[in-house]
């Protein structure tokens, strides 16, 4: 660029940017100047988040001399993609400091300064310490990541930047946010850009949904990809039952929690869940004596749990441990009307249904038929209780066996060493339907 001045640059970092032709937007700005410590930005896409930190890192490595700068991200091209935008601003201003050794990976100076980018592996981070982290899509960043990589800004008191759209209600980046910890927290949505029209995100509405646009226009924490439960919003009720038979689920635990729900079976088979117990570290004689005595439907595999339940007279039956089929249940019972929950009364039953879910391309590219295996100890227990009231239509499930994911059902089974006979083939039966759970 011509006429740059380094001294200037070095008083107002924002001249990084306008080499590149950038005019920097007011919070842009506002970022570059700010000495905060930690901070999160949560910006929606094309924002120029990734480009304003950019040349944050850059002003770093230019008048820091002998400063680290780590682009963190969950795969190394996210990460790369940052280095790269450092690289443009830095060729932009002419190199004003020449380069020692450069890679598409690394940049370091003559004046010892570093910048680096590298992929969310825990193992490749901890022999790091940064002077400026820069955590790039932080949401979708995993917590042992995160947590492995805050030692070392301790040891550096080096700075933090974590920029990212958000990623539902989970992991650190959530939690940071809807916290109370020292961040300065920079929000910024689709109208504070100038480069986004609102004829745009009207559309985006109609083809994508207003949950999506909340969470990649407007910044909002609501919509999570892959909810096993994501209509279980629509049961919630604020109002109780008594009339009807009394029935319950058990999860059993220990570190993990020990999770109760329970409520009435209304005449019309409406089931009502209006009460949970949901503890860890709890002896088991201590939820004995604290439920009351209805009838229990519980994990089948804590037979010891059970039996003690049973001595002191406790009604606890064993449920269906078919995860598939149980999930397909409860599924059912929320899209036809027929189980209402009292969140007020059930909060940790309500806040698992908002985390639960399948298995993404960001957690390692592993893809199974069931769920994450966390947050479905309450859940657990709902599907336990359900599993059994909807018995008829579970075996009836099973009779059909799970649906192929390309193409109609085949039922029928073959014993090993007998010659298969032909099958007669069913109309395909999909566990997520609705009618299936009606028409019998």
């Amino acid at each position: 660029m011509k006429n740059f001045n380094p001294i200037a640059a070095a008083l107002d970092p924002s001249l990084l940017l306008k080499a590149r032709g950038i005019e920097a937007d007011p919070w842009q700005r506002e970022l570059l100047f700010s000495k905060d410590r930690q901070v999160l930005l949560n910006c929606r896409r094309q924002s120029g988040k990734s480009t304003v930190v950019s040349a944050l890192a850059l002003h770093t490595t230019l008048y820091t001399p002998g400063s680290l700068t780590v682009i963190l991200s969950p795969a190394q091209r996210q990460s790369i993609e940052v280095f790269h935008k450092v690289l443009e601003a830095y060729n932009a201003i002419d190199r004003p400091i020449k380069a020692e050794y450069e890679t598409q990976l690394n940049l370091q100076l003559t004046n010892g300064s570093r910048v680096i980018c590298l992929p969310g592996n825990e193992e490749t981070v901890r022999c790091y310490t940064p002077d400026l982290l820069i955590i790039d899509e932080a949401s979708r960043v995993p917590d042992a990541l995160y947590s492995a990589m805050r030692p070392s800004l301790a040891v550096s008191n080096g700075r933090l930047i974590a920029l990212s759209t958000p990623n539902g209600q989970k992991g650190w980046f959530y939690e940071e946010w809807q916290g109370d910890g020292p961040w300065k927290k920079v929000k910024v949505i689709w109208a504070e850009c100038p480069r986004i029209s609102e004829a745009q995100v009207r559309e985006d509405i109609r083809a994508l949904g207003q949950a999506y646009v909340d969470q990649e226009y407007n910044c909002l924490f609501t919509a999570l990809e892959g909810l096993v439960y994501p209509d279980f919003e629509r049961c919630h009720v604020d109002t109780c039952v008594t009339a009807g038979n009394s029935m319950g689920g058990i999860d059993w635990g220990w570190r993990n929690p020990f999770a109760a729900v329970w409520g009435v079976l209304d005449r019309d088979d409406v089931l009502w869940i209006q009460n949970e117990r949901y503890l860890r570290n709890t002896p088991l004689h201590e939820h004995i004596q604290a439920l009351p005595k209805i009838m229990w439907y519980a994990d089948p595999s804590g037979a010891v749990e059970i039996a003690a339940f049973r001595h002191a007279d406790h009604k606890v039956r064993k449920g269906d441990n078919n995860i598939r089929f149980g999930i397909a249940a409860v599924n059912a019972r929320i899209r036809t009307g027929r189980l209402n929950v009292n969140p007020q009364r059930c909060p940790n039953l309500a806040s698992e249904a908002k985390l639960y879910r399948y298995a993404d391309a960001t957690d390692g590219n592993v893809r199974d038929e069931n769920p994450i295996d966390e947050h479905n100890h309450a859940l657990g227990a709902l599907r336990y209780l359900i599993s059994r009231i909807d018995a008829r239509f579970m075996a009836q499930l099973s009779r059909s066996g799970p649906p192929p994911a390309d193409g109609p059902l085949e039922t029928g089974s073959v014993e090993e060493g007998q010659a298969q006979k032909p099958q007669r083939r069913r109309s395909q039966m999909d566990i997520n339907d609705p009618n299936l759970w009606t028409i019998l």
